[in-house]
């Protein structure tokens, strides 16, 4: 293995409540393998799988290599093969104590092989209604404890959402508070371990061509778009129980939106990063039932209500549009438009920054008299876009003055594409970075408690009121709805 990993320094046991379901075998597992081919991993790792079902030792890993989610040909097969010698599996239901009893057993045989105390994190990839009950019996059987010695740490990786409005957040907050250090709280919000959206902070603030005018005096609005060209398909039963809103405007759209219009840090360590974030969050006005029923619309793509676990009379709205606002005086009165969907015409996740339009009225006179600009008056903006994905990049939209006699303007844009860069081409997945994150300790790629509970204090008022907004129909591949 590499030495000069930091993951190579202590021994390590990775546990995974739910390893039978989806978000492990399409993620987990396949960041994981990454991780392992390219030497991240320490030389004594071991992956240990909790779930219900039953499995022998040889089941278990067919099941685990029929599940491994991964492009053929990606890897070696040695790799493969001897990833998967550092995985067992645990039997257990989640609301049994002598399961947990067990499993600990087992982190204390591995550890006595190993002859030291290893790391220990446990990643609850589960549906959240389990998380009290799980939290609770890795408490109760002492597998939050670091070892005595305090040569090993255990970290605890909890995906979203977090909690069903503010009440239910704060009462899972407070449950972690008293189990865990928030140290040892590791909240998954993916979105922030995107490259692109790490790239904004240094496109910002390294580059003083921009920084100087983020700010209400120079920019219209911002706009944040989240759309899949793909349905519910097999999460139906989840999704129809909480929506677009609570699936990604909660979470998603406002770690993009505080990313974008956070001030700059005191330095790049966690706790100030997260500190400005939770800043912005804490900042977004409250908006008013007027507001939201002139501003806000919610949709639901026809053929939702046959998808696999969706009641046939669901009211659950799969594409929403919010017109938020920050209160600061950096960003007052410039409007944020949050917008995401299901089943749209394309699946991409950009942010938009609406520069304000040249107040030259000489300029604007001389062109009104030439009918040969390709570019009218209106579409003169400014426009920088960061591409989150797919294309992942940087463009700016600029204006310059046609070849020729007459004073003519004509569009064009600069570009930056990480896959025009070779180095820069094989981005790291998400989740393999967030693991990797989590193994070393940087809380920066998560939510913290601040950032939760400003965007449920934000979003709860919403949901109040939800109800009262339409839910419009709208067809399979649809780029945009009025």
């Amino acid at each position: 293995m590499n030495s000069s990993s930091p993951l190579a320094l202590h021994p390590t046991i990775f546990v995974i409540f739910g390893i039978t379901g989806d978000l492990a075998s399409g993620k987990l597992l396949p960041a994981l393998l990454a991780l392992y081919s390219k030497r991240m991993l320490p030389p004594n790792f071991a992956i240990i799988g909790f779930s219900r079902r039953s499995f022998s030792r040889e089941e278990f890993r067919d099941y685990i290599r029929e599940h491994l989610n991964v492009k053929p040909g990606k890897y070696h097969e040695e790799d493969i093969k001897h990833f998967l010698d550092h995985m067992s599996y645990e039997q257990g239901f989640f609301d049994n104590m002598p399961a947990y009893e067990r499993l600990a057993e087992r982190l204390r045989s591995i550890d006595d092989r190993w002859g030291q105390c290893s790391n220990k994190l446990f990643h609850l990839s589960v549906p959240p209604n389990m998380y009290e009950g799980i939290l609770n019996n890795l408490a109760h059987s002492k597998l939050t404890v670091p070892c005595d010695d305090l040569s090993g740490w255990t970290r605890i990786l909890i995906e979203k959402p977090f909690g069903n409005d503010i009440e239910t957040a704060r009462s899972l907050d407070k449950l972690l508070e008293v189990l865990f250090e928030e140290k040892q709280i590791f909240r998954i919000d993916h979105y922030l371990a995107k490259e692109a959206l790490q790239n904004i902070l240094a496109f910002r603030f390294m580059n003083q061509i921009f920084e100087p005018m983020w700010r209400r005096e120079y920019i219209d609005k911002i706009h944040i778009k989240l759309m899949e060209s793909e349905g519910v398909h097999s999460r139906g039963d989840f999704y129809d129980r909480i929506g677009a809103l609570k699936d990604v405007g909660q979470n998603h759209l406002l770690q993009m939106l505080a990313l974008v219009t956070m001030d700059e840090p005191r330095s790049y360590a966690a706790d100030d990063i997260r500190r400005e974030r939770a800043k912005v969050l804490k900042s977004l006005r409250r908006i008013s039932t007027s507001e939201l029923l002139k501003t806000a619309a919610k949709g639901q793509y026809d053929g939702y209500r046959s998808e696999t676990g969706v009641s046939p009379q669901s009211k659950t709205e799969t594409y929403i549009r919010l017109q938020a606002s920050i209160g600061s005086s950096r960003w007052r009165g410039v409007p944020i438009y949050l917008e995401s969907g299901k089943a749209m015409a394309e699946s991409k996740t950009e942010i938009d920054v609406y520069f304000k339009k040249s107040k030259l009225k000489i300029l604007d006179k001389k062109l009104e008299k030439d009918q040969s600009s390709s570019v009218s008056a209106a579409e003169r903006q400014n426009i920088l876009t960061f591409r989150i994905q797919p294309d992942e990049g940087i463009k700016i939209k600029f204006f310059l003055k046609k070849p020729g006699y007459e004073f003519a303007i004509d569009a064009k844009t600069l570009k930056f594409k990480y896959a025009d860069v070779p180095s820069y081409a094989d981005l790291p997945d998400d989740y393999e970075r967030l693991i990797h994150d989590a193994f070393i300790g940087d809380q920066t790629l998560f939510a913290s408690t601040e950032e939760i509970m400003a965007s449920w204090k934000f979003v709860t008022p919403i949901l109040a009121n939800w109800d009262r907004l339409p839910l419009k129909s709208y067809q399979k591949g649809t780029k945009e709805i009025e």
